[in-house]
């Protein structure tokens, strides 16, 4: 009797080790799509590495991500706002140094090329609140925004609020793990803004992508550690450096940087997908 009691035992770990394994794989991220959320040139990209490279042009791209992980999706940053498209000379900064964006393919055109309504996202997160990422967040009305209160603190123009007040939100003091999974986690890395954050997404052949938001804007940047002489703290840019460099060597993982082009052109753009 002891043995086959030793046996049921043995069957019933193995069942239930396979029925979390199969749990695990349904719940994981099964694609991520890269979509176009701006193009732009940058009038002197010294702006983003002091000293260096002074009045140099650089063709900047903006960046934004669309994670389906089971039956929901998540969208990572929502880019220049879509009325950008409509302006035959693109949308032009008040400071000269800074980018000229244009808006070639809006974010709801590429959301339905891919075959999903606005309201189909029930969820999202923005790296900060610059307007190259927030363009578009009240297309999703509905969807829960997730943002540092530290972020979501921080007054902006004539200390008007950064989003709406009606718009549903979680207030993060640090990183989440979103599906609680650990297959889409939000990385607190504040400095380029108070309350700054990347995404760590875990894919099952593509492996760990870090998306870096504006912890760096380019790959000499990220190489050199250079800080742009606009972030809101220095020492905190150069710390949230670090992690993200960490949580590249724990994972094994790609850092995808969100406004650098060349990387961009090499990558597979929406409809396509990672998985």
């Amino acid at each position: 009797m002891r043995r086959t009691g030793l046996a049921f035992s043995a069957i019933a770990l193995v069942l239930c080790a396979t029925t979390a394994s199969a749990q695990s794989q349904t719940s994981a991220v099964e694609k991520l799509y890269i979509l176009n959320c701006g193009e732009g040139t940058a009038g002197d990209i010294s702006r983003w590495s002091p000293g260096v490279n002074e009045g140099k042009s650089m063709d900047f791209v903006d960046t934004c991500y669309l994670i389906k992980h089971g039956q929901d999706w998540f969208l990572w940053d929502t880019g220049i706002t879509d009325a950008v498209a409509a302006m035959p000379n693109g949308l032009a900064p008040a400071d000269p140094k800074a980018v000229t964006w244009r808006r070639p393919k809006t974010l709801a055109a590429q959301l339905e090329q891919i075959g999903v309504k606005p309201a189909d996202i029930k969820a999202m997160g923005v790296s900060h609140t610059h307007p190259d990422h927030i363009g578009n967040v009240e297309m999703f009305p509905q969807a829960m925004l997730y943002v540092q209160k530290a972020e979501y603190d921080w007054p902006g123009a004539n200390n008007e609020p950064r989003f709406k007040p009606s718009h549903p939100v979680e207030l993060l003091s640090g990183d989440k793990n979103v599906f609680g999974d650990g297959s889409v986690t939000i990385l607190s890395t504040p400095g380029h803004t108070p309350g700054h954050q990347s995404l760590l997404v875990k894919l099952s052949k593509t492996g760990a992508v870090v998306l870096s938001g504006d912890a760096v804007h380019f790959r000499d940047n990220w190489d050199n550690r250079r800080v742009p002489s606009m972030n809101a703290d220095k020492d905190r840019s150069v710390a949230s450096m670090q992690k993200i460099a960490d949580t590249l060597a724990k994972e094994k993982g790609q850092l995808w940087i969100n406004h650098d082009k060349a990387q961009r052109d090499g990558q597979k753009l929406a409809p396509e997908f990672y998985d």
